[in-house]
């Protein structure tokens, strides 16, 4: 079915509640007070087997731009909030987001800023100014579209569950870390950064430096997600980030968690990847 936008276009303005701005605990991991959002919704594809919608949000003074993909079913179905790699647009993450609505959960697919590519040294310039880096944002923006993906008629706000790939599966543990109403998190073809052995080791010395670098790394959120759980799926010939660097990030995490691996040459999301998917989205739904 084609994807081009259809003339009755809906748009809906509605006030929600949600983190705006982000703080450091003693702990160096982000949290979020609560406070205002506002977003925009326009169906731009009807009929078949899902409900396609632009979604635009406002995170941190900076609009967001998603695609909402919904399952056309009679009762309410769970949500994903599904977060690209680097350097991928939310349209181009719409093959999975497809998959995810043929076995029947709804999506909603940002582009990242910067489409989510990364300058760690800016940010910890940010950071050091007392300023909110890119990746605090981003963070924030995972978030608030969770509390879109809530907000809608035909989704299940109580099973939501983060899923990304690569680089976004990075931000996804550390949102679904935040988020306790949050029932999981997947994340494929990624792993944390290990800044705690950089620490131990001395490369990390510096107080502010360590406390960037720990609010940034997912490694540092793996014991909030618990008893939610934690899935990573990862190709043991991943040609971008190696298998045993996934391997040392699902050893920090705690149970209940699952590692899946898949024998391809695939960095990022696979046909090979379904059967795990699905299997782990009903057990964290169910």
């Amino acid at each position: 079915m084609s994807e081009c936008p259809i003339p009755t276009r809906i748009l809906i303005l509605l006030l929600l509640i949600i983190a705006f701005s982000g703080c450091v605990t003693r702990e160096s991991v982000l949290e979020y007070p609560t406070t205002r959002v506002e977003y925009h919704i326009a169906t731009i594809e009807q009929g078949g087997n899902y409900t396609l919608s632009e979604v635009t949000f406002l995170s941190m003074g900076t609009q967001i731009a998603g695609l909402l993909r919904v399952p056309n079913h009679t009762t309410r179905v769970p949500g994903i909030v599904l977060l690209p790699g680097a350097g991928v647009t939310k349209e181009g993450e719409q093959g999975l987001a497809r998959y995810l609505a043929s076995i029947g959960y709804a999506t909603i697919t940002i582009d990242q800023r910067n489409l989510g590519v990364v300058d760690v040294n800016r940010d910890l310039e940010l950071f050091q100014a007392g300023e909110v880096p890119e990746e605090h944002k981003m963070v924030h923006d995972a978030l608030a579209a969770a509390a879109v993906l809530r907000e809608q008629p035909g989704i299940d706000r109580d099973r939501i569950v983060y899923m990304g790939e690569s680089n976004g599966a990075r931000f996804a543990i550390i949102a679904c870390a935040i988020d306790r109403m949050a029932r999981g998190v997947i994340a494929i073809s990624t792993c944390g950064y290990d800044v705690d052995t950089a620490i131990a080791t001395g490369a990390l010395r510096d107080a502010g430096t360590i406390e960037f670098f720990r609010s940034i790394d997912p490694d540092c959120y793996l014991d909030r997600i618990a008893p939610r759980k934690f899935v990573i799926i990862h190709s043991v010939n991943d040609p971008v980030i190696q298998y045993n660097m996934a391997v040392r990030t699902y050893a920090k995490a705690s149970v209940p968690k699952s590692m899946h691996k898949i024998e391809t040459h695939t960095h990022g999301y696979c046909d090979a990847m379904n059967g795990f998917i699905k299997d782990e989205l009903h057990a964290m739904v169910r």
